[in-house]
């Protein structure tokens, strides 16, 4: 069994390691360092972290000053507010204007939990993928969370980071690489391409092994950055089995399934099928089971791998 860890602790302590290496790197958040785990960086470095309070306009229009005078500003907030009041700020202050700012998305999808529909993003990946200049990354684990971190650091403008609050398990490597815009080979197959982002990851590798074992083997991308997203890796593949299922925690209006439709429209058009969750608000529970209740799981990714195939077969 896979060793869990929360993304927001790969978060922190990648941050934190970077802090010692660049004096330049300040922190920002919005009244929530102990939750998002920027309290851990602003008792090493008192003088970098800034607390703004609960006011996710101020903390990205702050992140865009301090990146006009040469700092390359952290700003972190619970996602759903932040990508949704803060909007205005990040389209002009930061993209518009270009500024080196990284903005933290924290308590993201499932991992609000029990804190409710209101508290529970389920559309900021849309929201942030459709902004001009702006990366968008999704990592799927903790270890992964440090790689993109770093990433984030070094990519000169603007960067979208979604974390996670609640442990998942570690389901990369260390010796997988991160760049940018690359998408990640887990998996070779021939009968269907499996297309997951995010925490999504470990439900796919368990859909991908109940596929082969049912004959059908699958091809599996891991989709850590969603814009700019690997139009040559998703084409690649989905040339090669002609059929795709896509799978996120978050929406399909505007999400990995979006931009994959979008990829396959262009450049490799077949039949595709999008998991995630449907044209709705969030509920409270726990984690696990929001994961139960939206059908994220290896069982709905395996039945509609099977169906794809099935089809393909019958015609």
């Amino acid at each position: 069994m896979a060793v869990q860890k929360a993304p927001r602790e790969g978060f922190s302590e990648a941050l934190i390691r970077l802090g010692h290496q660049h004096e330049d790197l300040v922190v920002l958040d919005a009244d929530c360092a102990k939750s998002n785990m920027t309290n851990f960086f602003k008792d090493q470095f008192p003088n970098r972290f800034f607390n703004v309070g609960i006011s996710e306009c101020d903390l990205v229009g702050t992140a865009a000053g301090l990146a006009i005078g040469g700092k390359i500003p952290f700003a972190n907030a619970y996602a759903n507010f932040l990508t949704g009041r803060a909007y205005d700020q990040m389209r002009i202050s930061v993209c518009y204007s270009n500024n080196n700012v990284k903005i933290v998305g924290h308590n993201a999808g499932t991992s609000a939990a029990q804190e409710g529909a209101t508290h529970l993003p389920l559309e900021d990946i849309s929201l942030m993928r459709s902004l001009p200049r702006m990366t968008v990354i999704v990592p799927a684990d903790s270890l992964e969370m440090e790689k993109a971190v770093e990433a984030a650091y070094y990519h000169e403008g603007p960067v979208y980071l979604r974390v996670g609050k609640l442990p998942v398990p570690i389901v990369t490597k260390k010796e997988d690489r991160f760049q940018i815009g690359k998408a990640i080979k887990y998996r070779d197959g021939n009968d269907v391409t499996l297309i997951s982002t995010g925490i999504m990851l470990d439900e796919t590798f368990k859909a991908a092994e109940a596929l082969g074992k049912k004959g059908i083997q699958a091809d599996v991308l891991h989709i850590h950055t969603i814009k700019p997203i690997d139009v040559e890796a998703i084409a690649t593949s989905a040339a090669k089995t002609k059929r795709v299922v896509t799978i996120e925690e978050h929406s399909i209006i505007g999400g990995l399934g979006s931009a994959v439709a979008e990829v396959l429209s262009e450049h490799c058009p077949v039949p595709l099928k999008r998991i995630g969750t449907q044209d709705r608000f969030g509920v409270s529970g726990k984690m696990h089971e929001l994961l139960d209740f939206f059908e994220l799981r290896a069982a709905r990714i395996t039945a509609t791998a099977e169906k794809l195939v099935d089809s393909a077969l019958i015609k």
